[in-house]
Parts: C-alpha cells; structure tokens; sequence
C-alpha cells in the first residue's frame, strides 16, 4: 500500500467516526445546539400624538342654569350629592329624589380651567328617561 493510499484511508476512517447518520453508540441521544436566531426588530410608527378631546355642551332648554355651572354651582342648586365620582379629568354628580334621579357631568373646557357641566342625564328609579328640564326643576332645591 502506497503512502497516499494508507493516507485516503486513514482521512475516511476517520470521517465515518465524525458521526454521519447512524444512531450514537450506547443509546443516548446526542443534542445539536445552534446559535439563537438575532431577534427580528419592527418599527411600527407611533400614531400622531393627539389632544384630549373636547367635551360636547348639550344645549337643552330648560337647562340654562346647570349646563356651564361648576361643582360648587351645582351643589347650591341641589344641595349635596348622592354620588360624586371623579375619574381623571371628568366628573360625575348624581342627584336623586322621588322624581327622578339626576346624573351631571363635568368636564374642564378645551383651554383648560375649572370642570363645569356639559352634559345631563334624567331618569326614574326603574331606569325609565324623564325630561331632563322635568329632573331638573323637581330636583331645584328652593331659594
């Protein structure tokens, strides 16, 4: 045997022990590990930045003297609240008596300052609508 053929030999005996596609010796199970995958980074565009949006004013009429009145306005036309919640910037004042029960909402005008009401809701105890001007005066405490 020449020198390059005892060489080729040796070169393929020693490739077929890298392991190529039999099952290992001894019956464990050999794990490959590869280099975890760079994460896939997305740009998603943030939306415009966007301003608080502006309270729409009910204009009802009958409700002149709530409508732009603030909390403490409020709370002399009806004396004190049978709920008052305030979450973030809004505020709800409810009223009630055997009429109806009276909800009011304040919000603070688009060039900022003090929360006044925008918005009325009336109803009876069962949740049946009532004229809200109805609500109202029922609701009046007497001057």
């Amino acid at each position: 045997m020449t020198f390059r053929a005892a060489a080729i030999l040796l070169l393929a005996l020693l490739l077929a022990s890298c392991g190529g596609g039999g099952a290992p010796s001894g019956g464990k199970t050999s794990v490959v590990r590869s280099a975890p995958a760079a994460p896939v980074r997305t740009t998603v565009p943030r939306p415009a930045p966007v301003g608080k949006p502006t309270a729409q004013v009910q204009m009802i009429p009958g409700l002149e003297g709530v409508i732009g009145s603030d909390a403490l306005q409020l709370g002399r036309a009806f004396g004190t609240p049978r709920l008052d919640v305030i979450e973030d910037d809004a505020r709800k004042m409810q009223w009630s008596g055997t009429a109806c029960i009276l909800d009011v909402y304040l919000y603070p005008p688009a060039n900022g300052g003090k929360p006044t009401a925008t918005y009325v809701d009336a109803r009876r105890g069962d949740g049946r609508d009532v004229d809200r001007a109805a609500c109202v005066a029922a609701l009046r405490k007497a001057p």
